[in-house]
């Protein structure tokens, strides 16, 4: 009798020893931290937002905190992966991290300046939009976690429905480019009912089974033909000095070039392929996972 009881504790103590284990790196997963104090402060500004002055400085706070957050999110996985710092506890971190900044945050903004207004009289209906967003964003992240978690799926090359940054940038930059378009006018313009529609439809490509590429064989330290990298640096720079005014142009036409990009990508060549996706590995595609790579942003799997 006394077997079974010492076989119980020594069970019991397992799981303490392996959580004691788990390998916790700081540099990635503090850059995961930014990303959720972001997509927190995202949320706190729309909250705090006066739109009854027509005024949207908040709101334009709130989005540039959620593009913030994707450059954030973009970082930390390019970091675990160049410095061997992946591991399971950094991708569940990325995963809560972006359910707030990029789920709740986007749903949030586009609730409250557009839903809310649109739907004033039945409520339960943007009530429905944003929440469906958020939902479809968490079965996104849920997929890719349990896939990961599956042995032989790991270095995949594809994410298996359109990534959730990726989702949320699209949002927040077409939003901040409404907004500089015309503030003064922004809540009674047509343009705006556009989000919502957008929105659902990103709900859906969420969860879709189209492939997009992850640019996890973009090798930062290999050199580039010396033309290309005076071209680099001299776009960065270009960049840098006028951001305030190519960011509401620059943004949206990258994420939603991004975006159709995954319909365009099975009509054109594999050789084509390469060159956008910046892959020289000729690896069959069935050799790899559908979404084994931490399909939003991390990469850590």
């Amino acid at each position: 009798m006394s077997k079974p009881s010492s076989g119980t504790g020594v069970k019991s103590a397992e799981p303490e020893e392996q959580s004691a284990k788990i390998p916790i790196y700081l540099l990635p997963n503090l850059f995961t931290a930014g990303n959720l104090f972001c997509g927190f402060l995202a949320l706190t500004k729309i909250v705090e937002s006066d739109l009854g002055s027509g005024n949207y400085r908040d709101i334009k706070v709130a989005l540039f905190l959620i593009l913030l957050a994707c450059i954030f999110d973009l970082l930390d996985g390019r970091v675990a992966r160049m410095g061997g710092y992946e591991s399971p506890f950094g991708r569940e971190f990325d995963s809560l991290a972006d359910i707030v900044s990029f789920g709740v945050a986007p749903a949030f903004l586009v609730h409250r300046i557009v839903l809310h207004d649109v739907f004033r009289n039945h409520p339960e209906i943007g009530w429905f939009i944003a929440a469906a967003y958020v939902i479809c964003g968490a079965f996104r992240l849920a997929r890719f976690n349990c896939i990961a978690a599956m042995a032989g799926t790991g270095g995949g090359r594809h994410f298996l429905g359109f990534p959730i940054p990726a989702a949320a940038g699209l949002v927040a930059s077409l939003t901040l480019l409404l907004v500089h378009w015309n503030e003064k006018d922004f809540p009674k313009g047509n343009w705006r009912f556009a989000l919502p529609v957008i929105l659902v439809f990103l709900s859906a490509m969420m969860v879709s089974e189209v492939k997009y590429p992850t640019f996890k064989k973009i090798h930062w330290r290999t050199q580039r033909p010396f033309t290309k990298m005076v071209v680099i640096v001299l776009v960065v720079g270009l960049f840098v000095m006028l951001w305030k005014r190519l960011l509401p142009f620059a943004a949206p036409a990258g994420f939603t070039a991004y975006l159709l990009y995954g319909f365009v990508r099975p009509f054109i060549s594999r050789r084509m392929q390469q060159r956008v996706e910046a892959d020289d590995d000729d690896e069959e595609e069935a050799g790899s996972g559908p979404d084994a790579s931490n399909d939003d942003g991390a990469g850590r799997a």
